[in-house]
């Protein structure tokens, strides 16, 4: 059995000294900077390819750095169906991500998404403050996303089919979280080989023009180690220390923070409503108190 006394977890009093709340900002600092580099290959490699691009380069860079099949094995058997069933929920969430932002606006799919979390962090709720908190980041993600029903039924499916899936990825990544920052994210590296041979019939035949070209194959490794990567162990070393409920609601912080990185980055002054939105979000933050 994987033991809490490994060496390998000789980082984790550091890691512990750094705010869960910090770790999650940085996920969703990055959230925003993975599409930033998708961009480029949605011009020349279709969405499923994309997708199986950023899972397989992700779970390249797990394999090399924490080379997760060393614990494995060592894994009780409930632990090891999690990493399984964590490696199948992220292949198929990265595909329906990718299939319905080729059909909806980023925004309205981004608004379907926290629709999970919204019920997750409701179901966590055990005081009138926390009600309050809650219903003052959902009023901000409206505010800031504007959800527009335009576009495809079948960009709706996709949309809807990513939500649950967001959802099962909070919860299966609490359970692996659980054991410790260092022992998750060995999990988690796991969970993402699984991710990549879950995908791979998905999505290597749209992938596979972009082996000869090794600016296509950059940007993809790009895109996972910004969007799979760097955020799946930020998440992982804030759900160790947070309580599901509150890492839910802590999600409304990723619609606010693509109005800022968008004005800090591209140049996107936000409007008046984003402003509001941004400002509502905050003060919800604000207001949780985890654990009540």
């Amino acid at each position: 059995m994987y033991s809490e006394t490994s060496p390998l977890l000789s980082s984790r009093p550091a890691a512990a000294r750094v705010p869960p709340h910090a770790y999650f900002l940085g996920s969703a600092v990055f959230h925003y900077l993975g599409p930033a580099f998708a961009v480029l290959l949605f011009a020349a490699v279709a969405p499923l390819g994309v997708a199986w691009l950023r899972i397989a380069s992700a779970a390249l860079v797990f394999a090399v750095w924490r080379r997760p099949w060393r614990y494995y094995r060592g894994l009780e058997s409930d632990t090891r169906r999690t990493v399984i069933g964590l490696g199948v929920v992220l292949a198929l969430m990265n595909v329906c991500f990718y299939l319905a932002i080729a059909r909806l606006p980023l925004g309205t799919v981004g608004a379907v998404e926290f629709l999970g979390p919204i019920g997750l962090a409701a179901v966590g709720l055990r005081t009138l403050r926390n009600l309050a908190a809650l219903l003052l980041a959902t009023g901000g993600v409206y505010v800031l996303t504007t959800l527009r029903f335009a576009g495809t039924p079948l960009g709706f499916l996709f949309a809807f089919a990513n939500c649950a899936l967001f959802i099962l990825y909070i919860v299966l990544g609490h359970r692996l979280a659980a054991a410790g920052g260092v022992a998750g994210i060995d999990r988690l590296g796991a969970a993402m080989l699984v991710a990549m041979v879950a995908a791979l019939p998905l999505g290597i035949r749209d992938a596979a023009v972009a082996f000869p070209h090794p600016l296509l194959l950059a940007a993809g490794a790009g895109v996972g180690i910004t969007s799979s990567v760097i955020p799946y162990v930020c998440d992982q070393l804030a759900m160790a220390r947070l309580p599901r409920a509150t890492f839910a609601l802590l999600l409304a912080i990723l619609p606010a923070m693509a109005a800022v990185i968008g004005a800090l980055v591209l140049r996107q002054i936000p409007t008046p409503a984003d402003v509001l939105g941004i400002l509502l979000v905050a003060a919800g933050v604000l207001l949780h108190r985890p654990g009540e």
